[in-house]
């Protein structure tokens, strides 16, 4: 089970030289270069170079590297796509994805571009015609033109479209954001919850970072290097869940247990499904171990 972890997707804004370079040595899964909200329109065509000068020169290990675009109808959009590209990011992050014309589309100018294949697509689902439309954008997964991989919540968007309020335990975006979650399970897709935009406040954030964990979220999109030893605690597996998992999976591999379609471990019935469970809780610690 290949997994690989996105517990921490950290933002760092592109036209910061010295950001990018902290972001080599942060213990980020994720480190998103952004284009886009960070950078004011004068700063646009300089932090595009920089950022693309930064991804190929390399140097950030084991971190995954992704660069958020300006949208496609924006006036730098186009340029950023194109440039994007050539610099070889492991992902490509799509703001405003509405539609999954709009993934096509992108999918086709990188293709035309031959844009190395390595790279993938990422979309933001942060606009009401998203939420709208999320099953069929996840749908657009089984297009391999669309190089669609993960899914990320931008709620502060969403919240200023919707003219919802992001209240404690944002009640108002929970049917919201488990609708994504859906979408994207059911299409073997990765997403990430959306900011906590208090850097004050740890309590609340440690409350939302649990919050998204439990809704099935894979990890938590981040403003600041402060919140990423939270976001990597808790969306990673804890050593009573990860004993509980070998527990699982060594007594389903007992040969008394062989065939068996559930069991019973400590007077509870446990079934094959908790074992696959289990198995992906044992690969993800894994694979965090290996990336540490």
């Amino acid at each position: 089970m290949m997994i690989r972890p996105r517990r921490s997707a950290l933002y760092m804004p592109g036209s910061n030289a010295r950001a990018l370079e902290k972001a080599k040595s942060l213990p980020a899964d994720v480190v998103i270069l952004d284009l886009e909200d960070a950078v004011a329109p004068e700063a646009k065509a300089a932090a595009r170079a920089q950022v693309c000068a930064a991804v190929l020169a390399g140097g950030f290990a084991r971190r995954e590297v992704v660069i958020r675009i300006n949208g496609l109808s924006t006036p730098w959009g186009e340029e950023d796509l194109a440039a994007a590209a050539d610099a070889r990011p492991d992902a490509i992050l799509v703001p405003k994805v509405s539609s999954a014309e709009a993934l096509a589309m992108v999918g086709r100018r990188l293709a035309a571009q031959k844009a190395d294949q390595a790279t993938r697509v990422w979309a933001m689902i942060e606009t009401p015609a998203a939420i709208l439309n999320i099953a069929a954008i996840a749908d657009a997964a089984d297009d391999s033109i669309t190089r669609l991989a993960c899914f990320v919540m931008g709620t502060n968007d969403l919240a200023k479209e919707s003219h919802a309020r992001l209240t404690s335990g944002r009640a108002p975006f929970m049917p919201w954001l488990m609708q994504a979650v859906a979408a994207a399970r059911a299409n073997d897709l990765d997403i990430l919850d959306g900011v906590f935009n208090d850097l004050q406040n740890d309590v609340g954030f440690r409350a939302e970072c649990e919050q998204g964990r439990d809704c099935g979220f894979d990890g938590k999109t981040l403003i600041h290097p402060n919140q990423l030893a939270g976001a990597n605690e808790i969306f990673a597996p804890s050593k009573a869940e990860l004993d509980q998992a070998k527990k699982i999976i060594a007594a389903f591999a007992l040969p008394e247990n062989a065939g068996r379609g559930a069991i019973s471990i400590d007077g509870r019935m446990v079934e094959l499904l908790h074992a696959e469970m289990a198995k992906r809780t044992v690969a993800l610690a894994e694979a965090i171990e290996a990336a540490a």
